[in-house]
């Protein structure tokens, strides 16, 4: 069996070309929503109006990381076109400050970039975010924001919110420390 100590790579095992410049305000990526037909996509995926406190965050320029239909169901640009693939998303993703995601492809992916990333989980996540933290041996620019009531994602947004309002300098990934600026 595996240890959690010895997950190897937590730090990243993926990298772009890209040069990402450093902008102000924060951008930050965002995705609500998975595959439709995903069997636990009713828990997982968050409803579109339920972001709006979390878009209404000053000194924040929201990127629409969402692909498909629902990308469409917030009031930011479709990017949809320009993310044809993994290695598009991953070159802009690279460009962020900050991915914020549902236990979503885009979540893992951010995290395997070394990105910082907040993940939005279920009060019943999949088994890989495992209980009880809200970090994972998996990314370790990953933070985690846990459902406490099943269903509610009110909160979690309230708590993502005032977090995001509380790291007014975070910088972009490099040395490390920007998982704990973010986290």
């Amino acid at each position: 069996p595996l240890a959690l100590g010895g997950i190897p790579f937590a730090d990243g095992y993926l990298g772009t070309r890209a040069s990402p410049p450093n902008p102000t305000p924060r951008r930050v990526g965002i995705v609500w929503a998975g595959n439709p037909g995903h069997s636990n996509d009713a828990r997982r995926s968050i409803p579109a109006h339920m972001l709006t406190p979390l878009l209404a965050t000053p000194g924040v320029s929201f990127l629409n990381l969402q692909v498909g239909p629902r990308a469409r169901d917030v009031p930011l640009p479709d990017l949809t076109p320009c993310l044809t693939d993994f290695a598009e998303t991953a070159a802009l993703i690279e460009t962020l400050d900050l991915v914020i995601a549902a236990d979503t492809a885009v979540a893992h992916l951010a995290g395997a970039l070394g990105v910082p990333v907040w993940v939005l989980l279920p009060h019943v996540p999949d088994w890989r975010w495992m209980l009880h933290r809200d970090d994972t041996p998996w990314y370790a620019s990953a933070r985690l924001f846990r459902q406490q009531t099943a269903g509610d994602w009110a909160d979690v947004i309230d708590r993502v919110v005032v977090a995001l309002s509380k790291e007014p300098n975070a910088n972009k990934k490099g040395d490390g420390a920007n998982a704990r600026r973010w986290g």
